[in-house]
């Protein structure tokens, strides 16, 4: 593995957090010996530290100065005072070679930069590559998608240990910075669309006379059945709704009803609108 004997520290026990955490130890890319946490929710440290025998270290300090990657996954609220309790610390020394990781929405890598950077030589900073990732919620149950851009420190090796994690919970694809609004637009907001959709349909299903969770095992099955239908086929998604469109059938009237509803544009505004809005965040 590329980064198997590294020591890895989360700046954070959230749900992200800890679903990386699972996910890094049931694939076997990290020993739990080598993880290590720090929460200002002790009872949150306490329960993973019992769940997967990670190490808990007592201050954001003293887990920066062990971890040779160093995971940022607290909330975009408190990000700037996580960063400031970082770097005013007594342990905040570059020794050797330091990955940061952000998890945070719409924290831009000149952000992090200002912060983390302020205090280093031009040395200790080429020896401290950054990278963001926009990950979504699917990679709580190891289906996520994420989008990964760093800095200009960062090189192949490293790019391939943040792969290497990002893998253990689903898929990744590397970008430049200027492309993570849209990919925060499309896939990081993106299982929220697909869960409108579900629970329409459901809403729907129960109008024209289905129980509730009949309606919602059909809606199920039906989403995860058309995913696995595009992936096995490699067929676009116009090719394959196509062919399940018969002239003159019950799909085509469908199809029809949404298009007259603008259901299309609707989402592409739902998309625009969430890029418009990681754009403001980033400014802030």
């Amino acid at each position: 593995m590329p980064c198997s004997d590294k020591k890895i520290g989360f700046a954070g026990a959230g749900a992200m957090g800890a679903a990386i955490i699972g996910s890094l130890i049931k694939a076997g890319i990290f020993d739990p010996s080598s993880i290590f946490i720090h929460d200002i929710d002790a009872g949150r440290m306490d329960d993973l530290k019992s769940r997967h025998g990670i190490q808990t270290i007592e201050t954001m300090g003293r887990l920066f100065s062990v971890s040779d990657i160093f995971v940022l996954a607290v909330k975009p609220q408190v990000f700037d005072q996580v960063l400031a309790s970082i770097v005013s610390g007594d342990d905040y020394k570059i020794k050797g070679r330091k990955l940061a990781v952000s998890i945070a929405a719409g924290v831009s890598l000149k952000k992090i930069e200002a912060a983390l950077y302020a205090p280093l030589s031009d040395s200790q900073r080429a020896n401290f590559p950054i990278m963001r990732v926009m990950p979504n919620t699917p990679a709580l149950v190891s289906e996520g998608m994420s989008g990964v851009c760093g800095n200009r420190h960062v090189t192949d090796p490293d790019k391939a240990c943040v792969k290497a994690i990002l893998g253990a919970m689903g898929e990744s694809l590397e970008f430049d910075e200027t492309d993570m609004d849209a990919v925060t637009a499309v896939s990081g907001s993106g299982p929220a669309y697909v869960f409108y959709v579900m629970e329409s349909m459901i809403k729907a299903g129960v109008d024209i006379g289905l129980k509730r969770e009949d309606a919602a095992t059909l809606v199920t099955q039906t989403f995860k059945g058309a995913v696995a239908l595009m992936e096995k086929s490699g067929e676009t998604p116009e090719a394959l709704r196509a062919k399940v469109t018969s002239p003159g059938g019950t799909t085509e009237a469908a199809v029809a009803a949404l298009n007259r509803g603008g259901v299309d544009a609707g989402i592409g505004e739902a998309v625009k609108a969430a890029c418009a809005r990681s754009k403001e965040l980033m400014a802030l």
